[in-house]
């Protein structure tokens, strides 16, 4: 009885959370399908709302349902797409990137023998435990140095070197066993060949999971831009967001739905293999 109270509070605890989190997003999008008048009236006191200054008057179901504020978005204000391809511009090379070279140091951390191998894949752990912004000052007169500020390859460069895909693919190949390996050698096959035939394909969970959540990290970049790109035409959706709706509050639901829809979609299409990859990293949250 007292198992089953217990289980019966834990769900409705995780379902009032689950409703809490999933309200904003559920909110932003049915509120992208507002007329114009409707956003003013609801959120925007200076537009004639009713709605007392610094409230709003949250609505799930708009009156009247319509596409204007997308339209607007893709086809009135081509700055939108501008800055959306500005964002792809730097993810999908950072990814890929992150994919390679966390691919090939995981491999040595976890398949070849080497004196200091252990002590140096503790630098990397202790490179995790620094926060974000410290790494970019050094980042920053690196790139300073090389003449690469202002240009993607300021912020794409130091990008694909990630501390933590590197642990996220070392824990997982870990888990490969040995005799794989020494089957291959057994057969002739080189340190080369054991990578890209034997190992890889058994890790692609774990690249995969890495791939999403490298892709929405660097999708949502703002600091990097901010600090590298001094041209506000470079700048990413993630940046140029939070002044999309200067003069028009009217798109703003909008430009968050067409926003979140890349990071979304990855997440949803590779749901499995995230959760597959997370999970035989041994890596527990």
């Amino acid at each position: 009885m007292r198992v089953n109270m217990r289980k019966g509070a834990l769900t409705g605890m995780l379902l009032i959370v689950s409703v809490l989190m999933l309200a904003p997003f559920v909110a932003t999008i049915t509120n992208s399908f507002m007329t114009v008048n409707e956003i003013a009236l609801n959120y925007d006191a200076a537009g004639g709302s009713a709605v007392p200054e610094d409230y709003a008057n949250l609505k799930w179901i708009p009156d009247w349902v319509t596409l204007e504020q997308y339209k607007e978005l893709l086809l009135v204000k081509p700055l939108f797409l501008q800055m959306f391809w500005n964002s792809a511009l730097l993810a999908v090379p950072i990814v890929a990137g992150q994919t390679i070279v966390a691919a090939l140091a995981a491999y040595a951390f976890a398949k070849m023998r080497f004196p200091g191998r252990d002590a140096l894949f503790f630098l990397y752990i202790v490179t995790m435990l620094l926060p974000f912004q410290v790494t970019l000052v050094p980042n920053f007169i690196a790139m300073d140095k090389l003449g690469l500020l202002g240009s993607y390859p300021s912020i794409i460069l130091p990008g694909i070197f990630s501390a933590f895909g590197v642990f996220l693919l070392r824990q997982f190949m870990v888990q490969i066993p040995w005799d794989y390996v020494e089957a291959a050698k057994v057969d002739g096959a080189g340190q080369g060949k054991i990578f890209s035939a034997v190992i890889m394909p058994l890790a692609m969970p774990g690249i995969a999971a890495l791939q999403i959540l490298a892709f929405i990290d660097n999708w949502n970049m703002v600091e990097q831009p901010l600090l590298f790109l001094n041209d506000a035409l470079k700048q990413p959706l993630s940046v140029f967001l939070s002044r999309v709706n200067q003069g028009d509050r009217s798109v703003a639901f909008a430009a968050a739905v067409l926003y979140m829809a890349p990071a979304l979609f990855l997440f949803l299409h590779g749901e499995n293999e995230l959760i597959e990859g997370i999970q035989l990293t041994g890596i527990k949250g």
